[in-house]
């Protein structure tokens, strides 16, 4: 019952003007930092480990303007399962489109990274082709019905769950369907290596030169953004990588922990830090967040 509350909530909230459901999100985020001690400590944690030139005062102040950001990022997430088309795309600005249009007919692998705008990216791109995309399984069946709907609202979307593996995406890469795939946090080493994100050893999966080299695909990285002064949001996408991969999986793997720490630091706030980025570690290491 408070699931469904929460999504009427959504629901209402989503006719607001953009400015005002922006307001509202960052007071949901503030009640949010205040009330989730676990949550709050697990991006400290992060970001003491990522940003150790950081003082205290300024690592604080961090943490608080990123639960601003994800507060956010639940409220505005009624723009995209309920606002028309029209009014989407008018808060969406695109940077580099080109390399997404010369890349489309080809398999295509839409590589993006937990920023708290994630969903816009996703938006964009099923208003423009069919794709493919992965997702963990809920445990509310309601909400992930509701999720798994929304996203394709706006196209034919192939939608698999993170258990049912890579082969139905490695299907559809072959068939050209683009790929938004995101592989920035720590789902142990089963199908990973240890790479290093911000100077830590992370778990990091290794799928992606692998799907690479199974569908000959080409890996053109997208990342959303938020944009100041409610101007809206930016979808960002970024040349198509050459000489990917190479024969070396962790050369690899770690360019991507490159790129998407190179995203990071352009805006630390937007960046997913409630999620335990680094709970795996090497065998014999104590963990950080005990």
């Amino acid at each position: 019952m408070m699931v469904r509350c929460g999504v009427f909530l959504l629901w209402l909230l989503h006719f607001l003007p953009y400015r005002l459901q922006a307001w509202i999100g960052n007071v949901l985020g503030a009640l949010l930092y205040m009330f989730t001690a676990k949550r709050r400590r697990v991006a400290c944690i992060n970001l003491r480990l990522c940003f150790p030139e950081l003082n205290e005062a300024e690592r604080s102040k961090l943490v608080r303007q990123h639960f601003n950001a994800f507060g956010r990022s639940i409220v505005e997430r009624g723009i995209l399962w309920w606002s028309s088309r029209e009014r989407i795309q008018k808060l969406i600005r695109v940077e580099g489109v080109e390399h997404f249009q010369n890349a489309l007919g080809n398999p295509l692998i839409l590589l993006t990274s937990h920023f708290v705008a994630l969903d816009v990216g996703g938006s964009w791109i099923t208003q423009h082709t069919d794709g493919v995309s992965v997702y963990s399984k809920q445990k509310n069946t309601y909400l992930q019905n509701l999720v798994l709907q929304k996203r394709a609202r706006f196209g034919k979307q192939f939608l698999y769950a993170r258990q049912a593996g890579m082969r139905p995406v490695v299907k559809s890469l072959r068939e050209c369907r683009p790929f938004y795939y995101f592989t920035d946090q720590d789902w142990t080493t089963k199908d990973g290596v240890f790479v290093p994100f911000f100077g830590i050893p992370a778990a990091t999966l290794a799928t992606l030169p692998r799907l690479v080299m199974m569908a000959n695909a080409k890996v053109v990285p997208c990342i959303t953004r938020v944009l100041p002064d409610y101007k809206g949001y930016e979808v960002r996408f970024y040349p198509a990588w050459e000489n990917y991969p190479s024969n070396d999986l962790i050369v690899d793997t770690r360019r991507i922990n490159e790129f998407i720490e190179q995203r990071v630091r352009e805006m630390p706030e937007q960046y997913f830090w409630l999620h335990k980025r680094f709970k795996t570690r090497p065998e014999g290491e104590e963990s950080f967040y005990k």
